[in-house]
């Protein structure tokens, strides 16, 4: 799982860091930090999802690793594959967490494959394992007001009104991952996809 966006403080609230703060919660939830990991530029956090949740234990469960990386979005493609081959995981079983202009606040659009739609993350990561045939998490942060550049609304933070939203939408975010470890992507989609 690895969600996308900028690092340090100076991003971290950032519309385009919606795929951060949903990793965060993951680790929250799973009661295991993230850390540093060496020679890999990103952050990790391994844990297990079981139908109790992730940081759960037993016979079900499923291993997960959770990634940030620590790299500028345009740069993120580097730290996953190096993660994948380290794993020994397939692009087949990343999903991939990200800000999408095309969904409002409130939307989230689980998928498998397609395009980049512009965004230089996922672009990054299409270029670095050579395929864009991987899961995804497509969070709606809305279009930009009026004539805002897309660029400068994804590099600006969520509004004070939309901050309730926001812990929800990332929450729910959360879930979907949950279920799509625990019982695969169309479940998922049936339960989330809005």
């Amino acid at each position: 799982m690895v969600g996308l966006g900028n690092p340090g403080p100076t991003y971290a609230q950032h519309r385009h860091n919606v795929g951060h703060m949903v990793i965060d919660e993951l680790a929250r939830r799973a009661s295991s930090p993230l850390v540093v990991a060496k020679g890999m530029r990103a952050e990790v956090c391994e844990s297990r999802v079981t139908a109790g949740g992730i940081g759960g234990v037993g016979a079900d469960a499923a291993r997960v690793v959770l990634v940030k990386p620590r790299t500028y979005m345009n740069e993120s493609g580097g730290p996953v594959a190096r993660l994948l081959a380290y794993h020994g995981s397939q692009p087949d079983h990343l999903l991939v967490l990200h800000d999408e202009l095309d969904l409002d606040l409130g939307q989230l659009r689980l998928k498998f494959g397609g395009g980049d739609n512009g965004h230089n993350g996922l672009r990054s990561i299409r270029k670095s394992l050579g395929t864009g045939d991987y899961h995804r998490a497509r969070i709606g942060i809305g279009r930009p007001p009026g004539r805002q550049e897309p660029a400068d609304y994804v590099l600006s933070n969520f509004a004070a009104s939309e901050r309730v939203d926001l812990e929800i939408e990332i929450g729910r975010a959360a879930d979907a991952v949950e279920v799509v470890v625990r019982e695969g992507l169309a479940a998922a989609q049936n339960r989330f996809n809005s």
